[in-house]
């Protein structure tokens, strides 16, 4: 480097210098050795250097084109779900494709038009440097600055007004592309959704699909049965099919663990209230697919059950040798979907946290730090499990408002 050099320039000396200059004295300093370098197009006018310029702008382009037909899909393209039979599924089933594609082929053609400027404008250059340990002088960040000037104004895109237009256009674009989609998972935490409380909450971090209970609604623990839309008359249709069923204790065998859903009294389609013209398949999915209602219910054998230590204040939240814990890690909300029946440990696969479930599921190991939140449970006259009441915590992680 330059404290190696014994020549020490003024600033006088250093601001009577041309670029050209200075970027020569700063590879010398550097002690860098251009071996080789080759203009790519030393004739002016050269017909191939057109031909390249219009390669490279085709591909920039081409990247602003895509950019924009991705943020047309992200904001106009219908994306309410549909189910299958039903107008317009097969507009919907393109929605995310479409997203995938589009910013795809944008990121790829800016990169491709990137490749392509280097490999045909910018010169072909070898160097060598021998490098050095020490802090850089004024000298340096001097000559640093007009070698950067310097490989600007070789790179020759300061006057190819259009292609640096494309390239910055194409690249605020695509930049858009992955930012956009980040919009849509920015919302207030403490919101109410639109409609108010349903199998989902209400929209706020305080409820879940159990919630429901507290306006006096039967909810009942859904089984997944894993029921799929079914092909009648040429056409796909859910008419009749329920993909969550109640059940009773007798349903689960000692040691065994189901996850369960809240299932509202409304949507309830087996047994003696089936109707094989019902549609509730919809209604059950968004139960199955809110964020924070699934749990663990667990019938504990009886040996077990007896050695079980109840939570202060939920000492009845249990029914017989029945628990029910959410299924969301209180760590970082993963789900606690494994149950290991001969040590009672319910484990999260994420980060390998692991609750004791005859201990109200405190945790015993890893990095969660509360337990589980426990749902009361109980049976209703007909022998169905159902809800006794809503979690009295905060279902998963952490948050600032969280009190417990």
């Amino acid at each position: 480097m330059s404290n190696n050099v014994n020549k020490k320039y003024t600033s006088q000396e250093l601001n009577a210098m041309s670029n050209d200059e200075l970027a020569r004295l700063g590879t010398e300093l550097d002690e860098v050795t251009v071996a080789y370098r080759k203009e790519r197009f030393p004739i002016a006018n050269d017909p191939a250097e057109k031909r390249a310029v219009n390669i490279v702008g085709v591909w920039f382009l081409l990247g602003i084109i895509f950019a924009v037909a991705f943020l047309g899909v992200y904001l106009f393209w219908p994306w309410h779900y549909k189910g299958l039979g039903e107008s317009g599924v097969w507009v919907y089933s393109l929605y995310t494709p479409l997203l995938g594609v589009t910013m795809g082929l944008s990121i790829l053609s800016m990169g491709f038009g990137a490749v392509q400027y280097v490999k045909k404008f910018i010169p072909e250059e070898i160097s060598v440097q021998r490098r050095h340990d020490g802090p850089s002088e004024e000298v340096d960040r001097r000559t640093l600055v007009a070698l950067l000037n310097d490989s600007w104004q070789t790179s020759t895109l300061g006057r190819r007004k259009v292609l640096m237009g494309l390239m910055g256009t194409g690249a605020v674009l695509a930049g858009l592309t992955i930012i956009a989609p980040l919009g849509g998972m920015v919302k207030n935490p403490w919101k109410p959704k639109a409609g108010g409380l349903d199998v989902q909450g209400d929209g706020t971090l305080w409820t879940t699909g159990w919630t429901l209970t507290k306006e006096g609604t039967k909810v009942y623990l859904g089984r997944d049965t894993g029921a799929l839309a079914e092909k009648h008359h040429g056409h796909y249709t859910t008419q009749g099919i329920s993909r969550l069923v109640r059940m009773r204790p007798e349903d689960l065998a000692a040691g065994g663990m189901e996850t369960v859903f809240p299932l509202p009294e409304e949507d309830v389609n087996d047994g003696d209230l089936y109707e094989s013209t019902r549609e509730v398949y919809e209604a059950h999915m968004h139960s199955i697919h809110g964020p924070r209602n699934s749990v663990m219910l667990i019938r504990l054998r009886s040996a077990d059950a007896s050695r079980a230590v109840q939570r202060q204040g939920q000492e009845d939240f249990h029914y017989g040798d029945y628990y029910a814990y959410s299924k969301i890690c209180t760590h970082i909300g993963c789900p606690t979907s494994l149950y290991e029946a001969q040590t009672n440990r319910i484990l999260c696969p994420c980060h390998q946290s692991q609750f004791d479930a005859l201990h109200y599921a405190k945790p015993v190991f890893g990095p969660a730090a509360r337990a589980l939140p426990q749902l009361p449970i109980t049976v209703d006259e007909e022998g169905y499990l159902i809800a006794a009441g809503d979690f009295v915590e905060p279902v998963g992680p952490a948050f600032w408002e969280r009190r417990s």
